[in-house]
């Protein structure tokens, strides 16, 4: 094997991280399909969900460094949230450009209905609970170390 060839085992698709990491974020949001669509969520609601039911208001700005997301991104999903009788929004009174969001009742009920989720995704999974916690870790020091260099 030449040195150029070996220099360009480094593109082959087997030798990136970010690929398996793509794929299984892909395949772990469609193991939370079906029980999503039992609860008429998306994925995406369902995260801000998860900060709200743990937090109870949160501000637009706070939700979207928690979920990484960026407000284009949000706006229709907290637009669908408040349809749906989930959460409320309104102007913060200390800066007008941004929202609080509160749960509501329903929002409150909806997390009692959601509390199988989690065990359920882990088990399919396949992971033990220790290398549960060693992805869990590996992943968000990977995420903090990018974000970090930005």
């Amino acid at each position: 094997m030449s040195d150029q060839t070996k220099n360009y085992d480094v593109l082959k698709l087997q030798n990136q991280v970010c690929f398996p990491l793509y794929a299984c974020s892909k395949e772990l949001i469609r193991q939370y399909t079906p029980y999503l669509k039992k609860l008429d969520l998306t994925y995406t609601q369902y995260i801000v969900m998860m900060v709200l039911w743990e937090r109870e208001s949160v501000s637009s700005k706070e939700l979207s460094s928690c979920l990484h997301l960026d407000y284009g991104t949000l706006t229709p999903v907290l637009k669908r949230l408040c349809q749906t009788n989930y959460l409320t929004k309104e102007r913060c009174t200390d800066d007008e450009r941004l929202l609080k969001l509160a749960l509501t009742d329903e929002g409150r009920r909806l997390k009692e209905k959601a509390v199988e989720i989690p065990p359920a995704i882990a088990e399919c999974m396949g992971l033990t609970m220790e290398e549960f916690g060693t992805l869990y870790k590996l992943t968000y020091k990977a995420l903090k170390h990018m974000e970090n260099n930005n």
